[in-house]
C-alpha cells in the first residue's frame, strides 16, 4: 500500500431542490447556515451564504420568477434548481444547477450601480470559481473555498433534517431528477480528479 492510497479522504455533501422563485434566495442562505453549523464548519458560514444566495440569484435570473412570487400551478419543471455544499478533503465546494445553458456573465458596475457585482463577490471569496456542464443537462455554477479546520460533525448517527418551506418546494419530475443526477455527476467527476 503506498502513501498516497493510505491516506484518509473526507467527503460531505449535502443537498436541495428549490423552485426559482425570489424565495429561493433566503431559503438558500438558510441551508447553507444549517448545514455548515451541523458540519462544524462556522467560520465558513457568512461567506458561504453569500456567495450561495449570489449564485441562486443568478440561476433565478436564468431560469425563474423575477421580482414575484407565482402561484403554485405556475411554477414548472423549467423552474427548478437545485444547490449543493461539498467537502472533499480541505476543500468546500458552493455548487447551484439550473437547466438553463446561457452562462452567467460578470457585468461592469459602477459605484452608482445597485446590482451586479454578484459574480465579483464570488470571484473575490472564492479560491476559484467556473461553470461545469455535466451530461444531464443544464449547467452547475461552482465556487471553491479552501478550508483550514476539516468538517467534523457529531458522530451520532443522527442525520440533519432540512425542511425547506412548502412555497419552495418544487414539483417532482423529470427536471428534478436532471437536476440530482447532474450534482451527482460534479461529486463523482470530483472524486475521480483526487485519484
Amino acid at each position: 500500500m503506498t502513501a498516497m492510497s493510505s491516506e484518509v479522504r473526507t467527503l460531505h455533501v449535502s443537498s436541495l431542490h428549490l423552485a426559482a422563485v425570489p424565495a429561493a434566495v433566503s431559503v438558500s442562505r438558510w441551508f447553507v447556515r444549517q448545514v455548515l453549523r451541523h458540519w462544524k464548519l462556522d467560520d465558513q458560514i457568512d461567506d458561504a451564504a453569500l456567495m450561495m444566495s449570489e449564485l441562486v440569484s443568478n440561476a433565478i435570473k436564468a431560469t425563474g420568477f423575477q421580482g414575484r412570487q407565482p402561484k403554485l400551478w405556475e411554477i414548472t419543471a423549467h423552474h427548478i434548481i437545485a444547490i449543493q455544499l461539498r467537502v472533499v478533503d480541505g476543500a468546500l465546494y458552493i455548487e447551484v444547477w439550473d437547466p438553463s445553458l446561457l452562462s452567467p456573465v460578470k457585468q461592469t458596475v459602477t459605484a452608482e450601480d445597485e446590482g451586479g457585482r454578484g459574480l465579483h463577490l464570488v470571484e473575490a471569496l472564492a479560491k476559484d470559481w467556473g461553470i461545469y456542464r455535466p451530461p444531464a443537462g443544464g449547467k452547475i455554477v461552482w465556487a471553491k473555498v479552501l478550508l483550514i479546520t476539516p468538517p467534523h460533525p457529531a458522530l451520532d448517527e443522527s442525520t440533519l433534517q432540512l425542511r425547506a418551506p412548502v412555497e419552495t418546494e418544487p414539483p417532482h419530475g423529470p427536471v428534478r431528477e436532471q437536476a440530482s443526477t447532474a450534482l451527482l455527476q460534479r461529486v463523482l467527476d470530483g472524486l475521480r480528479q483526487l485519484l
